[in-house]
């Protein structure tokens, strides 16, 4: 029997069987009618149960459909709402003011680049170049000298005792006979070069911490480093540099690609889309922190090519700039005691060096009898390749070298000597002469002179 409190329409049907029961000595026929008629209607019953309980599932299942439907068309609402106002997210459980909001925390940097801009200061590079002149493009051979001028940036990346340290490209400063920095309340000061890596790009200069203003060394600060080796692709990142030597700039792009090499340095570079200009050379590239995680160097330049430019990585930047940090600071030296090598040769490129099998640097063509280079057994055909521990790419840069180290100095030099049908690498210490005793007599030689001691 059924609970009647569950089923209460059984209970006259209880009282009925009760009866049939009590009148089972009745005929036959008559209880077989009996049963049957309580049969058929007992299933009825059920029939009609069944039924209704279908019925009400039935409706609940349709109305959660209706409320799906329903909230189906509101997110399709609100999606097309949300595609006209330009938001796009496949995501339906975010909404468009959130994506906003969270769009526009990424995309501003303003607090990036409040907080960096004190770090970053202006490179003013003065130097003096021989050019060809008027009379020299028809045979004359005649050549002149000619000042120019070039910007670049810089980022504060140290101080010591006396000196507050900034870390540049080696491009921005090579050549220099003047360095200024500009710093980001306008005052400027003249800097000095502490130590470069032709090799990397990368140099370091020197400001007197005497030469700064008590207003400025207020409003400076040193640069915040990142790590380089967590960057992902994809990652937002910000550009601070000197573009067009108009001043600071902001740009901002995404990490394209990580491990990149290029021509310019051997160092591994962080490719971005970030807009890099001439003058962010030096500059800092940064992550969202406002840490820097990579010092802007080049700009992949053609009409096909759009949004490729390179930071190098500041975790392979670091060993080496540490070093350069480390090193005596030089100031070029006066005219009495410029130094003299008594050499003469020629650059060896990357493609001459393919070629040939020569090492790159600077080949010698001519010693002079009295160089001292005669004394350590380098002879002509040999190539100088390093000075006090920096790569000379050329004549030129060698000549530059010179002009930091006083007669009398005893210097470190790496030479490719040939022996046999190749070259070997040696290390020598040589004495530097006193350009003033040689260049009188029309010997060749380095420093304060034009390359060929005239």
């Amino acid at each position: 029997m059924y609970e009647n409190d569950y089923y209460p329409e059984l209970a006259a049907f209880e009282a009925a069987d009760d009866n049939v029961t009590e009148k089972k000595n009745a005929p036959a026929g008559k209880r077989g009618r009996g049963r049957k008629l309580l049969s058929m209607l007992l299933c009825g019953l059920i029939f009609g149960a069944a039924a209704a309980g279908a019925f009400k599932g039935t409706s609940a299942l349709l109305n959660r459909g209706d409320e799906a439907q329903t909230a189906t068309a509101s997110a399709e609402d609100d999606s097309e709402n949300a595609r006209e106002q330009g938001a796009v997210s496949n995501v339906t459980t975010v909404s468009y003011a959130a994506a906003v909001s969270a769009a526009s925390q990424t995309l501003d940097v303003s607090s990036i680049a409040e907080g960096t801009m004190p770090s970053m200061v202006a490179i003013t590079n003065v130097s003096v170049q021989e050019v060809q002149s008027f009379f020299g493009f028809f045979g004359g051979g005649k050549t002149q000298t000619k000042e120019s001028e070039s910007r670049g940036t810089g980022i504060i990346i140290g101080k010591n005792e006396s000196e507050l340290l900034i870390v540049t490209n080696n491009h921005v400063v090579e050549d220099s006979t003047t360095l200024t920095v500009c710093f980001v309340d306008n005052e400027a000061c003249e800097a000095v070069i502490k130590g470069l890596d032709p090799d990397n790009d990368l140099a370091v200069i020197a400001v007197k911490l005497s030469d700064i203003k008590d207003e400025t060394a207020a409003a400076i600060k040193i640069a915040v480093l990142g790590d380089s080796d967590s960057l992902k692709v994809g990652q937002q990142v910000v550009a601070i540099g000197n573009a067009l030597g108009y001043g600071q700039s902001v740009t901002t792009g995404i990490v394209s690609a990580l491990g990149r090499k290029i021509d310019t340095a051997d160092a591994e570079m962080i490719q971005t889309d970030a807009a890099i200009n001439p003058g962010n050379s030096g500059g800092a590239l940064l992550n969202m922190n406002g840490e820097v995680i990579g010092i802007n160097s080049a700009k992949f330049s053609s009409t096909e090519v759009e949004g490729m430019g390179y930071a190098i990585s500041i975790t392979d930047a670091l060993p080496i700039i540490e070093e350069l940090m480390n090193r005596a600071t030089r100031e070029k030296v006066d005219e009495a005691n410029a130094s003299w090598l008594g050499v003469d040769g020629e650059e060896i490129t990357s493609a001459i060096s393919s070629a040939y099998g020569i090492p790159q640097g600077v080949y010698l063509t001519s010693i002079d009898s009295g160089s001292p280079l005669r004394d350590k057994g380098i002879t002509v055909k040999s190539v100088i390749t390093h000075f006090d521990g920096v790569r000379v790419a050329s004549a030129d840069d060698l000549e530059s070298r010179l002009q930091y180290y006083a007669a009398g100095e005893t210097v470190q030099m790496t030479v490719q000597v040939i022996e046999g049908e190749q070259y070997v690498e040696k290390t020598v210490e040589v004495t530097l002469g006193r350009a003033s005793e040689h260049t009188q007599s029309g010997n060749i030689g380095f420093g304060y002179y034009p390359f060929g001691g005239h």
